[in-house]
């Protein structure tokens, strides 16, 4: 259930985020999901990847300052205030969201990304609330 994420810390100068897009494909690696929190002189890029390892060493080898941690992607229901559910579970087991980003659908509705301060717990919780977690695999197909 545990997803690979790979963080890359980027300059914020034009045309940064092109040149680490462009090495992902040259390298036949699909982006599943991409977040991108800056400050003025510099940027945090998060990336899901079908191939998670490779990007990771080809990031590495043209210079990119990489960093890989693990993170849920659940699949929220279609309908206004599932999410707000979803965090309120893991709020009243005392689990701290660090951060979130949205992925697309799937059959079901929304997938988020989801990094938290205690994965195991989390996963125990959520599964115990009939929330649905997607694997890589699944994640990857959408």
């Amino acid at each position: 259930m545990l997803i690979k994420q790979i963080s890359i810390f980027l300059e914020n100068k034009s045309g940064r985020l092109a040149e680490v897009l462009n090495i992902l494909g040259k390298n036949n690696i699909d982006l599943i999901a991409i977040s991108i929190s800056d400050t003025t002189d510099f940027g945090i890029l998060r990336l899901i990847v079908n191939k998670p390892e490779e990007a990771e060493k080809v990031l590495q080898e043209s210079g990119c300052t990489v960093n890989s941690t693990e993170v849920l992607a659940v699949s929220v229901e279609d309908k206004p205030g599932s999410l707000a559910e979803v965090l309120a579970v893991l709020a009243r087991e005392s689990i701290d969201i660090e951060y979130l980003y949205a992925v697309g659908k799937d059959t079901r509705g929304a997938v988020v990304i989801v990094r938290v301060n205690d994965l195991d717990r989390a996963i125990k919780i959520l599964t115990e609330n009939k929330i649905e977690l997607l694997s890589a695999e699944r994640l990857y197909k959408l």
